[in-house]
């Protein structure tokens, strides 16, 4: 096939899956009136949920299985992410709440499992998200909840206590990596940015690269590529994303010490999904610590 063809094929294929797209949101937009219809036959006035975890996990499951190459399975879910995240802003003003500034990993996770046709509303901190969560601020809230190197994010479990209508409705893993992120060489660097535990998971590259310049630990690996983008002879320990995001040049790649550190993520909502059958329980509660032998 010459060139001028294989264009012209492509040029009908994507004629073919504009129409093809836009006929499965006017599907999608059907899928929500009949919820809406189902809610007022039970004398509900409030407003169906448009994101359902199990459902997008049997889309996703489906697609891998009708795919037949060349494109891979991940590009394929990739793909169908996007096209479930536009269908869910058309049925719904949706939005979402992270751990911010923009560029955090708990945008990244959020923007993974949502895709990028929501709104997305950064909180300064972890207990905000999961207030903002709780009074329907915002529609659902995503909150790391531990890591495979630091174990669990003690601000989460606490915010849970105080907000017993929150509901869990998903979970989010995202492979974190970081970077050295400045303006300068490394040789000029005085000052480093970033969270306690991004420092926590480099200090063994920073005690050999960066022994003298200090470090300053702050509210997130976001928040320290702000910072180093603003200020002379800095630099901040961060993703890539953020290099981009805050017009960084990327010093150092993958810093860290633990080969496989992944972070688990929570999705909040104001209510859970019938069982599926593969389901997964988070049991919390307190015991009187006056008393000896609690535990």
């Amino acid at each position: 096939m010459d060139l001028d063809t294989a264009r012209g094929r492509i040029s009908e294929v994507d004629r073919r899956l504009v129409e093809l797209l836009n006929e499965r949101a006017r599907l999608s937009l059907n899928v929500g009136a009949a919820k809406r219809r189902t809610l007022q036959e039970q004398g509900d006035d409030g407003v169906p949920e448009v994101y359902v975890p199990g459902q997008e996990k049997r889309v996703f499951e489906k697609v891998r299985g009708l795919n037949q190459g060349p494109l891979s399975g991940e590009s394929v879910c990739a793909i169908y992410r996007e096209i479930m995240s536009a269908s869910i802003s058309l049925q719904s003003e949706v939005s979402v709440g992270y751990l911010g500034p923009p560029g955090t990993f708990s945008h990244q996770a959020a923007m993974q499992r949502f895709g990028d046709s929501l709104a997305y509303v950064p909180y300064a901190k972890i207990e905000d998200v999961i207030a903002a969560a709780a009074k329907e601020e915002v529609t659902y809230g995503l909150v790391p909840i531990e890591n495979s190197t630091f174990g669990a994010v003690m601000q989460t479990l606490d915010a849970f206590v105080g907000q017993p209508s929150v509901k869990i409705r998903a979970e989010v893993y995202l492979p974190v990596t970081q970077s050295l992120l400045s303006r300068y060489q490394l040789s000029a660097i005085r000052k480093v940015y970033s969270h306690p535990q991004a420092f926590g998971q480099s200090r063994p590259w920073l005690d050999q690269h960066l022994p003298h310049a200090a470090r300053v630990e702050v509210s997130s690996t976001a928040k320290a590529a702000e910072l180093a983008a603003a200020e002379n002879y800095t630099a901040a320990i961060s993703s890539e994303v953020c290099a981009a995001l805050y017009h960084l040049d990327v010093v150092a790649k993958d810093i860290t010490t633990a080969t496989d550190n992944t972070t688990r993520f929570f999705v909040l909502g104001q209510s859970s999904d019938a069982p599926t059958g593969d389901d997964k329980t988070l049991l919390m509660f307190t015991v009187d610590h006056r008393e000896p032998g609690a535990l």
